[in-house]
């Protein structure tokens, strides 16, 4: 399983404070089963709780998602700032997620070098 952030969740993590330990729960959560929204194609909502303060004050994540393989986090808001994405939204991120499901190990290696993505480093978590 190999799980990453795109640069815009990058900056989000870091502006909140979210730790990489904290988003290997979360994808660990989503490999049990225990999954918030799946909008279908690949995409899922899932919640995230602030540290010492749980899931109510916390955060909503976007997560493109292939079952024990890849999870891409690519967005993610304050629950407190918005309720849901749009159905535009939704469809945006179901189109990148075919895209971005679908790209080859080289592929991955070329987006982590150019710094659009960055690893968590999952197993590190377990």
């Amino acid at each position: 399983m190999r799980v990453f952030k795109n640069k815009w969740f990058t900056k989000f993590a870091k502006k909140e404070r979210i730790l990489d330990s904290q988003l290997c729960k979360l994808i660990k959560e989503i490999e049990k089963g225990l999954i918030d929204v799946d909008y279908g194609g690949g995409v899922i909502k899932q919640r995230l709780g602030r540290a010492n303060q749980g899931k109510s004050g916390g955060y909503r994540c976007i997560i493109l998602y292939r079952y024990k393989d890849l999870a891409f986090l690519v967005y993610g808001f304050p629950k407190n700032e918005r309720d849901n994405i749009s159905q535009e939204e939704e469809q945006i991120f179901k189109d990148l997620s075919q895209q971005m499901l679908g790209f080859s190990g080289d592929d991955i290696e070329r987006l982590l070098q150019s710094g659009a993505l960055v690893e968590v480093l999952y197993n590190e978590h377990k």
